[in-house]
């Protein structure tokens, strides 16, 4: 399955890389989007499948319910509302989230990438 990831901003994407196979393609909003950056990413994710993960925040729910229209048949994911964003989250968490939304096939596990740079204190 061709899969892209949505995400807002280059450190949330940072972060998801951490934990994600380096072929799928992960995109940024840069904040809220106007309609040349949804027209933007509409044609980057072209006919990937599309995962919106967003902040659990007020401009990450203004985001995601821009992005809701742009693609409705995207898959969405979640991060807790204690955690400040996508980028703070705890890479554990994160594998949670992404195995949940049943992309296993596309996560890098920390005995898959010994050599990430990975420390315990993340898990």
């Amino acid at each position: 399955m061709d899969i892209a990831i949505i995400v807002e901003g280059k450190n949330d994407k940072a972060r998801l890389k951490r934990v994600l196979d380096e072929h799928v393609p992960i995109y940024c909003t840069f904040g809220t989007p106007g309609s040349e950056q949804l027209d933007k990413l509409r044609k980057q994710v072209g006919h990937h499948q599309a995962y919106i993960f967003t902040d659990n925040d007020s401009s990450g729910k203004r985001i995601r319910f821009l992005l809701r229209d742009v693609f409705p048949d995207a898959e969405h994911i979640y991060t807790r509302k204690g955690y400040s964003g996508v980028e703070h989250t705890p890479l554990e968490y994160l594998i949670e989230q992404l195995e949940k939304a049943g992309l296993d096939a596309h996560i890098r596990y920390p005995a898959q990438s010994p050599a990430s740079g990975w420390s315990k204190d993340e898990f």
